[in-house]
C-alpha cells in the first residue's frame, strides 16, 4: 500500500465555459443557477473518487466571495463534511472587486475595503469552515497577487509596494490572533490580468516575506508561496529552480499543479502565453519535481488549479481533473524508482546523455503507470 497523499480540486473548474472568445455555455448543468459550490463535493465524490486510488485523499479549494460567501457558507461546509472533502485552501477573490493595487494602492479607501476583505476570509476559516480541516493537514490561505497590479511604471510603484508589505504583515498578525494555525502563501504571477504585478516570481514572494518579517517582527515561520508550476512557464522560468528555492527557504507549504504546455511538445503554451490552466503532464520535468518533493518530505496539498477546454462538455471536464491527478501519481511512481546514484554519477562525470536516458526512462515509466491507472 502506497502512503496516502493528498490533491485537492478547485471550485473555479466547474465552470460552465469561460465566455469571451470563446463559448460560455459549453457545459450548462454547471451554470451558476445549475451547480452551486455546494454541490460540487456531492459530484466530486460521485464523479471523480470512485476514479481514483485509494490512497490518494481529496480536498477543496474555494474563493471568498463569488464561490463561498455568507449565505452559503454553512451548506457548502456541511456539504464537504459529509462527502469527506477537508478545506485546503481558502482564498479572497479580491481581484473581482478591486483592480487598483487593492490592499497595496495609492488609493487608502481601497486600501481600507481590500483589508477588511482579507480579514472576512481568515474568519470564515476559524469559523464555518473549522469543521472541515482535515487533523493533520490545516487549510493554506493563499493570497493571489491578481489586485496587486499596476500598468504605469511611476515611482508611486514604491509606495505600493510598502503598503503591500505593511497590509500582508497586519493580516499575518490578524490570521495569529485567531489561533497562527493556517499557513499563509503569496501565489506570485507575472502578469494578467495586469500588465505588471506584485510580486511576479516565487524568488520576488520569497524576499517579500522575509522583508516583512523583519521589518514588522512576524513570525515567518508559517509564511510561505503557493506555487503555480505554470504561472512560472508564462514568463519563462524554471519550476525546477523555484521549488528548489522554496525548499531552501523553508517555504514549501502548498502547491498548484497545472502546465501551459511548456516541455510538452503537444500542447499550445508556455512562455509569453496567456494563463491557460492545462491540467498536469506526465513528462521529464514532472518526474523531477515530484523527485524533489519526496526529497523535501512534503506531505501537504498538491491543488490542481485548472480548467477544462473551451470545447470540453461536462463528462470530459471531469476527465480532465481525474487525469491531472493520475499524471502526478505516475510522475511521483517514477521518481520514486529513479536511480538517484546512477543520476548523480552521470552527471558528477559529464555523461550528460547518460543523465538523459535515465529521465526518458523514468518518464515511459511514468506513462505507463498512468496507464495503468486509468484502466
Amino acid at each position: 500500500m502506497r502512503n496516502i497523499r493528498h490533491h485537492s480540486i478547485c471550485r473555479w473548474t466547474f465552470n460552465a465555459g469561460k465566455g469571451g472568445f470563446t463559448p460560455g455555455n459549453i457545459r450548462p448543468s454547471w451554470s451558476g443557477d445549475q451547480l452551486k459550490t455546494e454541490d460540487i463535493p456531492g459530484l466530486v465524490a460521485k464523479e471523480i473518487k470512485p476514479r481514483l486510488p485509494e490512497h490518494i485523499h481529496l480536498g477543496f479549494e474555494v474563493h471568498y466571495d463569488y464561490e463561498i460567501d455568507m449565505e452559503n457558507s454553512e451548506r457548502v461546509a456541511d456539504a464537504m463534511g459529509e462527502h469527506d472533502l477537508p478545506l485546503a485552501m481558502i482564498t479572497p477573490g479580491a481581484h473581482v472587486h478591486w483592480g487598483y493595487g487593492g490592499i497595496a494602492s495609492c488609493d487608502e479607501a481601497e486600501q481600507r475595503e481590500a483589508i477588511k476583505y482579507g480579514e472576512v476570509t481568515v474568519d470564515l476559516a476559524y469559523g464555518i469552515f473549522r469543521k472541515v480541516w482535515h487533523k493533520d493537514h490545516v487549510p493554506t490561505l493563499v493570497l493571489w497577487n491578481g489586485s496587486w497590479g499596476y500598468d504605469l511604471a511611476t515611482v508611486g510603484v514604491r509606495t505600493m509596494y510598502e503598503n503591500l508589505k505593511r497590509n500582508l504583515a497586519g493580516l499575518a498578525k490578524y490570521e495569529a490572533s485567531k489561533g497562527g494555525e493556517l499557513y499563509i502563501c503569496i501565489e506570485p504571477k507575472p502578469n494578467e490580468g495586469h500588465p505588471a504585478m506584485m510580486p511576479p516570481t516565487t524568488a520576488s514572494a520569497i524576499l517579500l516575506w522575509d522583508r516583512i518579517a523583519n521589518q514588522y517582527g512576524v513570525d515567518g515561520s508559517r509564511l510561505g508561496v503557493n506555487k503555480e508550476i505554470g504561472h512560472s512557464e508564462m514568463i519563462g522560468l524554471d519550476a525546477v529552480y523555484d521549488t528548489i528555492e522554496e525548499i531552501d527557504a523553508g517555504t514549501l507549504f502548498h502547491t498548484h499543479l497545472n502546465s501551459q504546455g511548456y516541455n510538452d511538445g503537444l500542447l499550445m503554451g508556455g512562455p509569453g502565453k496567456f494563463d491557460i490552466d492545462f491540467g498536469t503532464r506526465v513528462n521529464a520535468f514532472n518526474v523531477t519535481l515530484a523527485r524533489l518533493f519526496l526529497d523535501a518530505g512534503y506531505q501537504r496539498w498538491f491543488g490542481h488549479d485548472m480548467q477544462p477546454r473551451a470545447y470540453d462538455n461536462e463528462a470530459q471536464a471531469i476527465d480532465r481533473v481525474v487525469r491531472s491527478i493520475l499524471s502526478w501519481e505516475a510522475c511521483e511512481q517514477a521518481a520514486e524508482k529513479l536511480d538517484m546514484d546512477a543520476l548523480n554519477s552521470a552527471l558528477a562525470n559529464r555523461k550528460t546523455a547518460d543523465a538523459e536516458d535515465i529521465m526518458r526512462s523514468a518518464t515511459t515509466f511514468a506513462h505507463q503507470v498512468f496507464d495503468d491507472l486509468r484502466k
